[in-house]
């Protein structure tokens, strides 16, 4: 059975994110961010620049011999435990893990290059599927004729800032084509989460170059990392919901006392905890089973994604509640991590499909 507690290289890894984040991703650079004129990109460039060039994390998921880091997915998650906490506007779960996934299940000189490209960060990819698509959910695709892609994909996660989008077309291929080229054009989306944002890509002729023959596949991993490493993610915004309502209430009085010392109050956060606790083993059994390549990830994907995402949801509204309303004005960052974890809920599938696919998995039949 595998050991499901951090190693001593991931902690060390945490810190290392965490402290980067602490310097260059506090509340207020978020917000910023949020506010930025559209012309300046969705993203921080500067935070990513440190997270890829600096310290690499683009390329965990990419073998050493194309340019990576040879790390497994338990590390990745690590990194978007940090990410989440710190809900940074950062593309890491779309390019570094969806793209990264799909790309290594493609195979051939197409993908291996782009691969290359994607660890050193200065490249950034995104799978156009929908945001909402569950692993195994049938997908959009696009006409491929003559070479050119035709057609129009929606709820494209991080396609505005994306230099390369792998787009899956109606002949079965999976196809990369960047974004800067005549008959692409990327048309952002109003969306509840600015940290992650959405758009529609339209493809008019759109030149594109063959991946793979079988997209298929790829899209389903890629997917299914998504999946089970967004459960991380979900981890990191729960973890920093409690551990800053706790600090509120502790510091909030109320007939004297601090608020946090009435009993239903204690009840709401221990409950709190434990769902916080249970997620972590969840979150962290899933990353493992990818690492190990286990016969059982479709089940820890399904499993960790049902439950993460309800708990992330409930410990930002709780930690709306309890911060007794002012968690809802533009300068409190408590509004970042409820959107985010609303936006996480429906992202690679909800939690009710993530149930039914669990429950065929495990051949549970309904009553």
């Amino acid at each position: 059975m595998s050991d499901l507690l951090y190693s001593e290289e991931e902690e060390a890894l945490r810190r290392a994110v965490r402290d980067l984040l602490a310097d260059r991703c506090d509340a207020a650079t978020v917000l910023a961010r949020a506010e930025a004129p559209a012309a300046e990109g969705p993203h921080d460039r500067e935070l990513w620049k440190a997270l890829t060039e600096g310290m690499g994390l683009a390329g965990l998921l990419v073998p050493e011999e194309l340019g990576g880091q040879g790390a497994t997915h338990r590390e990745a998650a690590v990194v978007l435990e940090e990410l989440g906490r710190a809900v940074a506007p950062v593309p890491y779960l779309t390019s570094a893990v969806v793209a990264t996934e799909a790309l290594l299940a493609c195979g051939g000189s197409e993908a291996a290059e782009l691969l290359s490209a994607l660890a050193a960060g200065r490249t950034v990819g995104a799978l156009a599927v929908g945001l909402a698509t569950a692993p195994g959910a049938p997908f959009q695709d696009v006409r491929h004729d003559a070479g050119a892609l035709h057609g129009e994909l929606t709820g494209i996660a991080d396609a505005a800032g994306a230099d390369i989008l792998l787009v899956p077309a109606d002949d079965g291929a999976l196809y990369a084509v960047h974004t800067a080229q005549d008959g692409v054009t990327v048309t952002p989306r109003t969306s509840l989460d600015l940290t992650r944002p959405l758009a529609a890509v339209t493809f008019e002729a759109a030149a594109a170059r063959e991946l793979t023959r079988g997209a298929d596949a790829a899209v389903r991993r890629g997917l299914r990392a998504g999946a089970a490493l967004l459960a991380s993610e979900q981890l990191g915004i729960a973890e920093w919901c409690l551990t800053e309502t706790v600090r509120y209430t502790k510091e909030r009085h109320q007939f004297n006392r601090p608020v946090g010392s009435f009993q239903a109050l204690k009840h709401r956060l221990a409950e709190l905890w434990l769902e916080v606790v249970n997620t972590r083993a969840a979150a962290r059994n899933a990353a493992d089973a990818l690492a190990a390549d286990s016969t059982d990830a479709d089940v820890a994907a399904a499993l960790a994604q049902a439950y993460a995402a309800p708990v992330a949801v409930h410990a930002a509204e709780e930690a709306l509640q309890l911060h007794g309303g002012i968690g809802m004005t533009w300068e409190h960052p408590v509004h970042l991590y409820l959107k985010r974890a609303k936006a996480d809920s429906i992202a690679y599938g909800t939690a009710g499909r993530h149930r039914e696919a669990l429950a065929e998995l495990v051949d549970l039949q309904a009553p």
